[in-house]
């Protein structure tokens, strides 16, 4: 009966409104305040974006914006500083090619000129320059480049470098077996 009488008792005083919210009463029946826990949220895990190009993406540069914008594409991408930037499903990623692999990376850590420009206003800028360029492509004055083909002429050009560096060590040694090397 006791027990009873005591549990009554302790519900009757934890129930009550005016103890609510500073008294809290557990196992071992502590009576007083209890301390704030604060208990971080867990971190919320963000799929890698799957993005698809069956070619390699035209970037123009707006001069407005003073970076580089993929245009004529379903995503919103960006290259800034040898980097590509992709805004995608509320959330922004970071990749060293434009077909990834994507990171995520918070809004703070974004370059200062993606940061500057709100997403509308770069769309607008992006398309009055993208109606500049689909134009008269052959002469359009402005900034663009699509990725493969600068990689691609790049790579070529390196081995025209090897071809010549292979061709000037065959002639120096072609020299040296006829007697005209070092003395």
């Amino acid at each position: 009966m006791k027990r009873a009488v005591m549990l009554a008792t302790l519900l009757t005083v934890s129930a009550s409104p005016v103890f609510a919210s500073d008294v809290g009463f557990d196992l071992n029946v502590n009576v007083g305040n209890r301390p704030q826990v604060v208990v971080p949220a867990p971190p919320v895990a963000v799929a890698s974006p799957r993005v698809v190009f069956e070619e390699p993406p035209v970037f123009i540069a707006p001069p407005r914006l003073g970076f580089y914008v993929g245009v004529d594409i379903p995503y919103d991408i960006f290259f800034i500083s040898g980097r590509y930037y992709l805004y995608q499903g509320n959330s922004w990623y970071v990749a060293p090619s434009y077909n990834g692999p994507w990171g995520v990376v918070r809004y703070r850590s974004l370059p200062p000129g993606l940061r500057r420009h709100r997403l509308e206003r770069i769309h607008y800028y992006r398309d009055h320059e993208y109606r500049v360029y689909r134009g008269d492509h052959e002469h359009y004055r402005g900034r663009y480049f699509r990725p493969e083909k600068e990689w691609k002429e790049r790579r070529k050009e390196e081995h025209e470098r090897w071809k010549e560096e292979r061709k000037w060590e065959k002639e120096e040694r072609k020299h040296r077996g006829r007697g005209h090397g070092d003395d």
